[in-house]
C-alpha cells in the first residue's frame, strides 16, 4: 500500500516538475513537506479513489501520510 501510495504522490510531483520522493514516513505532511498545493490534493484524492475505491477526504482533512494509510486500512 505504501508503494501504491508512493507511485500516486511521485506522478503528480512529476505533472509540476517537482523533485520525486524516495521513501514515505508516516509523519510526512502533504503541504508541507512534500509540498503539495490545493490541485495536487484533489488529484491525490481523484487517483487514491480510483486505485482504492475510498474517498480519504470524506470524514475531513487528512494531513498526514499516516492519515491516508489508516483510512486504506
Amino acid at each position: 500500500m505504501n508503494e501504491k501510495l508512493l507511485k500516486i504522490i511521485n506522478s503528480i510531483k512529476k505533472n509540476k516538475q517537482d523533485k520525486p520522493v524516495e521513501s514515505l514516513t508516516q509523519e510526512m505532511r502533504l503541504r508541507e513537506d512534500l509540498n503539495l498545493d490545493s490541485f495536487d490534493l484533489a488529484e491525490l484524492t481523484i487517483k487514491i479513489e480510483d486505485e482504492f475505491d475510498i474517498d480519504i477526504f470524506e470524514d475531513g482533512l487528512v494531513l498526514t501520510v499516516g492519515e491516508i494509510l489508516n483510512k486504506l486500512q
